[in-house]
Formats: C-alpha cells, sequence, structure tokens
C-alpha cells in the first residue's frame, strides 16, 4: 500500500510540473485531483480534469452541452472520431452533453505521455469544437 502512495504523490508532482513548465493554469480540486486549463482557440479553454486513482490517471474534460436538434447526427460523428482518437475518446453523459473521457495506467504517465495526453484533449475538443456546433445546433 505504500507504494501506491508514492506513485501517486510522484504523479501528483509531475502533473503540477508539467503544468507550470508549460504555463497551464493548474488548481488542485482534492487531494488526487486537478484541474487544467488548456488555452483554445475555437473553444477558448477547455477544463482538464486529471484525477489520479489508486491504478490509473482519470481524464475528464468537458466539451459542450447537448444539441439542441440533430442529436443522432452528433452522436454518430463523436462515434466515428473517436476510432481515430489517442489517449480519450468523446462520451456523453445521462443528459446529453459532450465530454472527453480516458484512462491510462499511472505506470505510464511520464513528462511526455502526460503532455502528449494534454495536447489531444485541446485538440480534440479545440478542432472538433465548430463541427460539433454546427452538427448540433
Amino acid at each position: 500500500m505504500v507504494s501506491e502512495q508514492v506513485d501517486r504523490d510522484a504523479i501528483a508532482s509531475l502533473i503540477r510540473s508539467v503544468c507550470a513548465e508549460r504555463e497551464l493554469e493548474c488548481e488542485p480540486t482534492g487531494d488526487y485531483s486537478y484541474a487544467v486549463t488548456l488555452p483554445g482557440t475555437n473553444k477558448l479553454k477547455t477544463i482538464c480534469n486529471l484525477i489520479i486513482g489508486r491504478y490509473a490517471l482519470r481524464v475528464e474534460a468537458f466539451v459542450m452541452r447537448q444539441p439542441d436538434e440533430r442529436r443522432e447526427e452528433l452522436w454518430a460523428w463523436l462515434l466515428q472520431r473517436n476510432a481515430r482518437m489517442y489517449g480519450v475518446a468523446f462520451a456523453i453523459d445521462a443528459v446529453g452533453d459532450v465530454y472527453l473521457t480516458g484512462r491510462i495506467g499511472l505506470h505510464a504517465i511520464t513528462e511526455e505521455e502526460l503532455d502528449r495526453l494534454l495536447g489531444a484533449v485541446l485538440t480534440y475538443a479545440d478542432e472538433s469544437f465548430n463541427t460539433m456546433l454546427e452538427i448540433g445546433f
């Protein structure tokens, strides 16, 4: 059990370090969770929640509210897009709001992997945002 705690502490330190080096706003939201603000172009900012569990890092980022119309068309587009994505995938919650979610084992988290994961969240949220708006609204 002690080694699990050390691993979680090391990941927490790595998250803070990576965010500081990249000048990303990073706020703790719990003992082992952080809200990282990713600046974008189409979607001005994406808040990416990083939750350090016992065995995996969970990634959650809100992308957009449920569409007013053409939901099925948007959901089909999201599923097709998921097939080409790295580290995270689009998901919807019980009311139809769109998120990016992912989970990666703590053993695989390095500075490079965390950078790649945050970059994937930013890219997918930002590059897809206008298309999702066009389809769903």
